[in-house]
């Protein structure tokens, strides 16, 4: 590696002997599926511990409240796992971010709980891409880094949410917090197989809308009801008439009725909005309040809508550029060759970005399937990827800016 420095030369060294997959099989065996409170707490404990060899204080933060609609209309609060937050060295004069989260989709009771090897070099398990591999390679990183002659002029804060699978509700104000004063933002989200990271993303919205209506008979005297999922059906057609290159819209689940011979007074339209810009979500709110106005006037109905577009696109600015070239070239100094492209996916790097802050939220390991059973780790680029990090953040480190 004619290109690295000596110290650069030991710190990848440094980063690609941390012992990753004995953490990431370890990790994996504890469902922290993000309503499995007591296995999130769990691996809560495990990531403070093992958080704690770098120098600087770890605390697990209480969530921030956040309010559901249940199936009978009533709104609710939800209980939330604690997050992860490591500082160190606040006072330093350049100061970055590094997220992940702990939680994964899997919830306690679903059948996919333990790993087996696919083949050589490919482990399949729950949360090994997303994310727990991400987060042993991030570990990794940083204890090179500390190793270094790079850490007396770095300050960092590490923030692992409790629960990003769910939109990080109860985590977004820390992470507007942590965000603040940062000059640049890694998130540890897996690459592709190929290890093509995620460029500019889309954003989205999750509402849930809730009807009410009036029940009557259905034989005897239909028309003095007022048809609540009749109402909630018109209201799912017409907010997908909203549908284009730059919106998607998409009506998932309608919940109510009950007996046949019942007007079913009560439903619940669940809905999500993918924005591509900042303009879509202009067009998505106000369409939104439109049909809901047009369908409570069509159908003498009362209609109450919960949510918000928690997560607004994430474009690649300048800076942003300028941060994904620091990894591009040190990804070539490795031998890497590191590319990216748009995604309509969303992470907590969405949220980042909004508050004016460049950053790679796909610094995770090469992996697929994620969200499914057949969710895979292609175990060599644990330290691939955690060389990486390590170099990339030296890189930052030795130019002062980006």
């Amino acid at each position: 590696m004619p290109t690295l420095s000596a110290a650069e030369t030991a710190l990848v060294e440094h980063a690609r002997a941390a012992p990753m997959l004995d953490q990431v099989l370890a990790w994996s065996a504890i469902n922290s599926g993000t309503r499995n409170l007591a296995g999130v707490a769990a691996m809560g404990g495990l990531l403070a511990g093992a958080f704690a060899k770098l120098p600087g204080e770890v605390t697990l933060v209480e969530p921030a409240p956040v309010e559901t609609v249940l199936a009978d209309g009533s709104r609710a609060a939800i209980d939330h796992g604690k997050h992860l937050l490591v500082t160190v060295r606040p006072a330093a004069p350049l100061q970055l971010l590094f997220t992940g989260h702990m939680d994964t989709v899997f919830p306690a009771d679903h059948p996919f709980q333990t790993t087996v090897w696919r083949e050589q070099g490919v482990l399949n398990g729950p949360g090994v891409a997303d994310m727990k591999g991400g987060i042993a390679l991030l570990l990794a990183a940083l204890n090179a880094i500390e190793a270094s002659p790079f850490a007396a002029d770095l300050g960092y804060q590490v923030m692992i949410g409790a629960d990003e699978e769910t939109g990080s509700l109860a985590s977004a104000a820390l992470i507007a917090e942590v965000a603040h004063g940062k000059l640049a933002a890694f998130t540890y989200e897996p690459a592709l197989p190929d290890g093509t990271l995620a460029g500019a993303r889309g954003g989205t919205g999750n509402f849930s809308i809730t009807i009410h209506g009036k029940s009557a008979h259905a034989g005897r005297n239909p028309d003095d009801g007022r048809n609540a999922v009749l109402a909630a059906a018109d209201l799912a057609l017409r907010l997908a008439e909203a549908r284009s290159p730059l919106l998607a819209v998409n009506p998932a689940k309608i919940e109510g009725g009950g007996p046949n011979n019942v007007v079913p007074d009560l439903a619940i339209l669940r809905v999500n909005f993918r924005p591509k810009d900042d303009a879509a979500i202009a067009v998505a709110q106000a369409h939104l309040d439109a049909c809901i106005a047009a369908v409570a006037a069509a159908h003498d109905v009362r209609i109450d809508c919960h949510g918000s577009f928690n997560r607004p696109p994430k474009p690649i600015t300048p800076q942003a550029a300028r941060l994904f070239d620091v990894v591009k070239a040190a990804g070539a100094d490795l031998g890497l060759s590191i590319g990216w492209r748009d995604t309509g996916g969303v992470c907590d790097g969405n949220n980042i970005a909004a508050c004016g802050i460049p950053v790679v939220d796909t610094m995770g390991v090469r992996g697929g399937a994620i969200h499914s059973s057949d969710e895979f780790l292609i175990t060599e680029s644990l330290p691939e990827r955690a060389a990486l990090s390590a170099l990339a953040i030296a890189r930052i480190v030795q130019k002062g800016s980006l």
